[in-house]
């Protein structure tokens, strides 16, 4: 009976001195390295066969954006092969109300939101993602019958159209002022059938050409019109309209 005593006292004594221990010693935390302090949609769009070939867009709950978009031309903005175009923004406080709306409606994209009833054509990798300092979740689809989930793929398209063509303007107005008005058609058709989004990201460009009179008239008269679609004003000249 002493001996069963002893051990019984050892074995209290033990485990009282490791409870000791335990709450002595840093306790893990855990990792919120990829929590953002800010909730935030993340769309990914790969298609090696179009161009951009790969582009992110990530929107934050204050409407704070960054796009990165990836493609073969890299040499054109003077990057190293690889890396990617990127462009910081903030998307207007509709865009940023319909993302995140959506976003709660699709449950945070917690789900599988992919068609499987039948091969669907192949129109890129796309992947819808959402994260906050408490929670992450993403869903991964070809083409997805969820009105959401179309609506958001649409909107991010968009926004990508949007910011690749001002980049070639750009691009165009510095180097091939003759090529203006066929992109400028291009983003005119787009805009009209709504693939085109939150046109004022681009409208500094659109502006520039609407007054540079070393650009062709009905180059200057699609941007005018363009940022006349777009709900935005051209910036005042001293130059007369053209008849």
């Amino acid at each position: 009976m002493k001996i069963e005593r002893i051990l019984q006292t050892a074995a209290t004594c033990l485990l009282a001195a490791c409870a000791t221990l335990h709450a002595q010693a840093p306790q893990p935390q855990p990792d919120t390295s990829q929590h953002p302090a800010e909730p935030t949609v993340t769309f990914t769009f790969d298609w090696p066969s179009v161009e951009p070939h790969r582009y992110i867009i990530s929107v934050d709950s204050s409407g704070n954006a960054v796009y990165r978009s990836w493609t073969a031309n890299s040499a054109a903005e003077q990057s190293s092969a690889g890396d990617p175009y990127l462009l910081k923004f903030a998307v207007s406080a509709a865009a940023r109300y319909r993302i995140f709306a959506l976003a709660g409606q699709l449950d945070y994209f917690n789900g599988d939101f992919e068609y499987h009833k039948h091969p669907i054509a192949w129109t890129g990798d796309k992947t819808l993602a959402y994260a906050d300092p408490n929670r992450q979740y993403a869903t991964r689809y070809n083409w997805s019958e969820s009105a959401g989930i179309g609506e958001l793929t649409a909107l991010f398209h968009g926004i990508s159209a949007t910011i690749e063509c001002g980049r070639r303007l750009e691009r165009l107005h510095r180097f091939d002022r003759l090529g203006l008005d066929e992109e400028l058609k291009s983003l005119e058709r787009l805009t009209a059938e709504h693939q085109a989004a939150e046109l004022q990201l681009i409208a500094p460009i659109l502006q520039q050409l609407a007054q540079d009179s070393a650009v062709l008239n009905i180059a200057r008269q699609r941007a005018r019109h363009i940022l006349q679609m777009a709900g935005v004003p051209p910036a005042a000249s001293g130059e007369a309209s053209p008849r």
